[in-house]
């Protein structure tokens, strides 16, 4: 009797190691390539995609230079984040595969002053407009939705009055300059600029003022598992998955 149930345990025992070992050979390995942009909603999605399926997913987390030459080159990995428009020529190129790129976010720009300096308000596009105004340098970056905040400018009259102490940052967050104190007040992107230690983060711009960047995700070219793959793209742009996008500052895209 003792015998059977010793050889039942074991048998038990090798069963549940043979389910662990193929559920382990199971789980698969994707990567997504992404630029600083939207890389913080995209972390939290693949950690969420990861608790669903049990596949892991590796952030390639990337410069905009670095990202275009890996894309160029044809650098392994399954999915592509990027701005929207971004994505027409890549279609083209035949680096992502037509019909799979769908938008799963947005983000528009906030303000940040340095930590310890008064915070100007900027509730209203007409206190927005004061702000300006009134600081003495302004920190913004050329790329991703930097460039906005130039048609801003002039939308509201005042590019002229400021163009002069507007500096364009590069080679680090806008951010980063303001806790530096290179400029007074920075603005970029929602999920870039805030949180940043030596920072107050006063918050988005008034929703009058507000132009979005625009977030897709496509299937690579180069992808050896696409139909893991498009399920992940599935999941990044799902509604039910909304919550996971807003934890990191960026907003899910209008439906």
């Amino acid at each position: 009797m003792k015998f059977r149930t010793t050889r039942t345990a074991l048998a038990t025992l090798s069963l549940l190691a043979t389910f662990s070992i193929c559920s382990h050979a199971q789980a698969a390995e994707l990567t997504i390539l992404v630029n600083q942009g939207a890389v913080s909603g995209v972390r939290d999605l693949a950690a969420g995609f990861e608790k669903a399926t049990g596949n892991k997913v590796v952030v390639d987390f990337v410069g905009i230079l670095q990202q275009n030459e890996k894309i160029k080159t044809d650098a392994p990995g399954d999915i592509l984040v990027n701005f929207l428009p971004g994505f027409d020529a890549l279609v083209k190129e035949g680096k992502v595969v037509e019909g799979t790129v769908v938008e799963f976010a947005r983000a528009g720009n906030g303000v940040a002053v340095k930590e310890g300096a008064p915070r100007p308000d900027i509730s209203t596009s007409a206190a927005f407009r004061q702000a300006m105004l009134n600081a003495k340098s302004i920190g913004h970056s050329s790329a991703g939705t930097g460039p906005y905040n130039t048609r801003m400018f002039q939308k509201m009259g005042i590019y002229d009055q400021i163009k002069d102490k507007v500096k364009i940052i590069e080679g680090r967050t806008v951010a980063q300059a303001v806790a530096a104190g290179d400029v007074e007040i920075g603005m970029q992107q929602t999920n870039v600029i805030q949180p940043v230690a030596g920072t107050q983060y006063l918050g988005p711009l008034p929703p009058d003022l507000i132009e979005y960047g625009h977030f897709g995700v496509g299937l690579r070219n180069v992808t050896k598992q696409p139909d893991l793959a498009k399920q992940l793209i599935k999941f990044m742009a799902d509604p039910a998955n909304d919550g996971l996008i807003k934890k990191s500052g960026v907003e899910p895209p209008a439906r």
